[in-house]
C-alpha cells in the first residue's frame, strides 16, 4: 500500500499536534505520545525534536485555556468537534497500528493470503480509485505523456501522447514471470485480434518485478513465446508506471480519442466488462459494425484460468527480502553461502531449504548439486519462478509430490516422473493436480548447480 508523507511528521507536525490535543489533555496524551514515539522510530528519526516541538504546542494550548477562560476552551472544542466518540475511535486506531507494528507492517503489506485476490478485487471495485470501472468525466486524466519515459520498444513503437491522438488506447502494465498476468495475457490478445483493425490500439507495459525481466532478449522472448503481437513499451524505470500511478500486476487502463483514462481494471478477470467498455468507446469513438463478442477461450497450461476456490497457499517469496513462511532450522545468512536443511515435517505455506544456497534480496542461488527446495500447499496448480543462474548452464531438476513421481499431477514443465530442466528465467509450472484438490508436500531436487530460485506462486 503506498503511503505519503503529511502534516504530522516531524517536530512541525508534533508540534500542531501538540496545540490541538492540549485542549483534550487527559484523555489524549497517552495516545498521541505513543504516535509520535512510534512515528519518529518508523521514520528512522530522533524522537527528542518531536517530543520537544509536542511539549511547546501542549504548553502553549494550555496556557491560552489557563487565561481565557473555560468558556472560549469550550467554545474551541465545539469547533474542533471533539468529543467521546472521537477519541474512542482515536483509541481504537492507536491499538490497531500497534498491532500492524507488532506483526511487521511490511510483511503484512506483501503478503496476498488465499483467496485475497478475489477479495481485493471486490474492495477495489467499491473504492473510487480501484477495481473495474467507467471513470467520472471530473476524474479524467492525461497520463499518456509518460510514455517517453520507457526504456524501449518491442512490436512496433515509439508511441507517445501526440502520436495516439484520436485512438482508443487499452494500456495493460504486465511482467512476464507474473503467473496473473500469463492468465490475463490470452483475453488483451483477443482483443487485440478482435479490435484492432476497428481502431483499438494496445500497449502492453511491461514493468519488471525481478532484474532478469529488465533484460530485452528476455522479455522479447517472452512476447514471442506469448505470440503477442501488439507493441510492448519496455518500463524498466517505473516510468509508465509512475505516470499512471500503477501498483498492481496486471492492470488495465481504457482511454479515450483524448488520453483520459476512462476505465480501469486490476487484476485478473472481468473480461466480458473490459470488452464491453472497448466496445463503447470505440463506438463512442465513430466506430461501426464491431460484429460480436470474443468467444470463450479454450486455454491451456499455465494460462488456464485459477481454480481460486482451491487456492490456499499465498505467493511465496524466497529472497530474503520478501521471504515468509520459512521452517529451515538454520537462520538465514544473507548474501553468503550456508547449509540448509529441511525439516521432517512441514505445515500448510511453510517451506524449506535443503542443501548449500547463497540467500540474497530477490532469490536464492544454488551453490552445489542435490539442493533441495520443499513446501507444503493446497492449490490445483504450483509454480515456481526459476532462473539457471549467472553461467546460463542449464539445470537439470526433478520433482516429487508426497515423496512420489506426480504422474498424473505433473505441470507442463516436468514429465510424470517429475524430471524437467531450467534452461531460461521464467515461471515453470511444476504441478497441476488433476484430480481432488488437497494439501500436498512439494519438493524439488536440483541435479546440477546454479539455479536461482525466486518465488512460488499458485492457481
Amino acid at each position: 500500500v503506498s503511503t505519503a508523507a503529511g502534516v504530522g511528521n516531524g517536530p512541525g507536525g508534533a508540534a500542531l499536534t501538540g496545540v490541538a490535543t492540549g485542549l483534550v489533555w487527559a484523555p489524549c496524551a497517552g495516545p498521541i505520545l505513543g504516535l509520535i514515539l512510534g512515528g519518529a522510530a518508523l521514520q528512522g528519526g530522533g524522537a527528542a525534536p518531536a517530543l520537544a516541538a509536542y511539549a511547546l504546542g501542549s504548553a502553549t494550548s494550555l496556557g491560552i485555556a489557563l487565561f481565557a477562560g473555560g468558556r472560549v476552551v469550550n467554545a474551541m472544542k465545539r469547533r474542533m468537534g471533539v468529543g467521546e466518540g472521537v477519541r474512542r475511535a482515536l483509541g481504537v486506531l492507536v491499538l490497531a497500528g500497534v498491532a500492524v507494528a507488532a506483526l511487521g507492517a511490511e510483511t503484512l503489506a506483501r503478503w496476498s493470503g488465499p483467496g485475497t485476490d478475489r477479495i481485493e478485487q471486490a474492495i477495489l471495485d467499491r473504492l473510487p480509485l480501484g477495481g473495474s470501472r467507467a471513470t467520472p468525466a471530473a476524474a479524467l486524466s492525461t497520463p499518456l505523456a509518460s510514455l517517453t519515459g520507457t526504456t524501449g520498444w518491442l512490436n512496433g513503437g515509439p508511441y507517445t501522447a501526440k502520436s495516439l491522438h484520436g485512438k482508443v488506447v487499452l494500456i495493460d502494465f504486465w511482467t512476464y514471470s507474473c503467473i496473473n498476468c500469463v492468465r490475463a495475457i490470452p483475453h488483451v490478445r483477443a482483443l487485440d485480434a478482435k479490435y484492432r483493425d476497428k481502431g483499438l490500439v494496445i500497449i502492453g507495459v511491461h514493468t519488471p518485478e525481478f532484474a532478469f525481466e529488465k533484460l530485452e532478449k528476455n522479455v522479447r522472448q517472452a512476447v514471442a513465446d506469448m505470440e503477442i503481437k501488439y507493441p510492448v513499451a519496455l518500463d524498466n524505470d517505473y516510468a509508465v508506471w509512475g505516470g499512471f500511478s500503477n501498483r498492481y500486476w496486471p492492470a488495465q487502463y481504457l482511454l479515450d480519442g483524448e488520453g483520459r483514462v476512462r476505465y480501469t481494471h486490476f487484476g485478473e478477470g472481468a473480461e466480458e466488462e473490459t470488452e464491453q467498455a472497448v466496445r463503447d468507446l470505440l463506438a463512442a469513438n465513430g466506430a461501426g459494425n464491431l460484429g460480436d463478442k470474443v468467444a470463450s477461450l479454450d486455454l491451456k497450461g499455465a494460462e488456464m484460468a485459477a481454480d481460486f476456490a482451491n487456492v490456499k497457499s499465498p505467493e511465496t517469496y524466497i529472497g530474503y527480502d520478501r521471504a515468509a513462511g520459512f521452517a529451515s532450522p538454520e537462520d538465514v545468512s544473507t548474501n553468503r553461502a550456508a547449509t540448509y536443511s529441511v525439516p521432517a515435517n512441514l505445515v500448510l505455506n511453510q517451506w524449506a531449504l535443503g542443501g548449500d544456497w547463497a540467500v540474497a534480496a530477490e532469490d536464492a542461488h544454488l551453490e552445489k548439486a542435490g539442493g533441495i527446495i520443499a513446501m507444503r500447499f493446497h492449490a490445483r496448480d504450483l509454480h515456481l519462478v526459476l532462473g539457471p543462474g549467472r553461467n546460463g548452464m542449464p539445470v537439470r531438476f526433478r520433482v516429487t509430490v508426497d515423496g512420489q513421481p506426480p504422474g498424473p499431477d505433473a505441470g507442463v514443465d516436468i514429465d510424470a516422473q517429475g524430471y524437467g530442466t531450467v534452461n531460461e528465467n521464467r515461471l515453470y509450472q511444476l504441478v497441476r493436480q488433476s484430480g481432488e484438490v488437497r494439501e500436498r508436500t512439494f519438493a524439488i531436487e536440483f541435479l546440477d548447480p546454479g539455479v536461482q530460485a525466486f518465488a512460488f506462486t499458485f492457481g
